[in-house]
Order: structure tokens, then sequence, then C-alpha cells
């Protein structure tokens, strides 16, 4: 997943609206789609079609693993206006991609959710499934570790972020690896509901 610079941080929030952070990696940044077309940008949408006024920061990082989620996230977090009313957590999909230790995935990944509770801050996981090709020894390590954390420390959780996309070429850009806008589209439409619930808990 391609490499770039950090967002911006957010303008100043409407008293009345709740601030999402969606913390990830180039699915959340919008690797090869405009920034309107991102996922930020269309789950601030869904939500507003659901009712809910809130305003979500695009903290996506293309290229970042969970162990540079985990360097940055309280830089992100302190330089925001407020506490966060949600901090949904997509990481994990470069460990994956590189095959870096599941084991070092699943330390990254508790420091970060460690650290938003720290701060009483809610969080909410979307995870990621390794690749056929990487083997069954790395799926069985890997694959387990976003529905174990998402009980451990009782987040919700939205299993595989392409699920449903990722099997389909029309919704895939041509690295098979980033979803299109019409992707984007199909993921986000299926996890605004968790994410207006989550955001009502």
């Amino acid at each position: 997943m391609a490499e770039a610079g950090p967002a911006a941080a957010p303008a100043a929030i409407p008293a009345d609206a709740r601030l999402v952070v969606a913390f990830g990696d180039s699915l959340y940044a919008g690797y090869g789609v405009a920034q309107t077309e991102s996922f930020p940008a269309r789950l601030q949408a869904a939500l507003a079609g659901a009712g809910v006024k809130a305003v979500v920061h695009n903290a996506g990082v293309s290229g970042d693993t969970s162990a540079a989620g985990r360097q940055r996230l309280a830089f992100v977090l302190d330089g925001l206006p407020r506490r966060p009313d949600l901090v949904i957590v997509g990481l994990g999909g470069n460990d994956m991609l590189r095959g870096l230790s599941p084991d070092d995935t699943r330390i990254n990944l508790t420091a970060i959710l460690d650290e938003l509770k720290r701060r009483a801050i809610p969080a909410m996981l979307t995870g990621m499934v390794a690749a056929p090709n990487m083997g069954p020894d790395y799926v069985a390590a890997f694959n387990p570790i976003y529905p174990q954390l998402a009980r451990e420390y009782r987040v919700p959780l939205y299993p595989f972020f392409l699920d449903g996309v990722v099997t389909d070429e029309k919704l895939m850009q041509a690295d098979r690896i980033h979803p299109t806008a019409a992707g984007i589209e199909r993921v986000t439409t299926r996890i605004a509901p968790l994410v207006k619930q989550a955001l009502g808990r």
C-alpha cells in the first residue's frame, strides 16, 4: 500500500457534531481516488444521511504498518481540537503484505487500543485477513488477531474491511489491493451502521 504523508489536522469541529477519527493506512487515506471519495469522506456523508452529525477526520497514511501507526497515534490525537468521540482503527494490511510477524501486529494493535483506553476514547476495529498465498501457518496466526482484540477490549469490529469488494474486480483498482470509489462506497454502506451504533453507546 503506497506511501504518502499524513493528513492535515481537522478544522474547528461544530459543537453539536461528533468527532470520528479514521486511523489507518491507504485503505482509509483514499489511495487512488479523490479525497471526496475516500472512506472517511464517504463515512461522514453516510452518517449525515443516517441523521448523525459528525466530522470524520482522515488520519489514514498510505504505507503505514501497525508499528508506524503506533508511533504516530499520540501525535494525531494531540493535534486534534478536542477528544474524539470514536477512533476507528484500520491497520495491519501492510504488515501482512510485507510478511511481518503477526505477533508484532498484535502487540502494536494492543498498544494502540491501550492508549485509546488510557485516554478514555472509544475505539472500533476494522479487520484484515491474510492473503491465502501467505501460507496456512501465517493465515492461522494473523486472522484471529482482530476478533480476539475486539473481544478483549470490548470494542465493535467490522471483521474484514474489503469484505464483498476484494473478490469483485470491478470494485478494485488495477493493483488488486485498493478499492475503487465504487468499492469504497460499498464498504462504507456496510460499516456506517456499526459506526452509528458505536457513537450511540
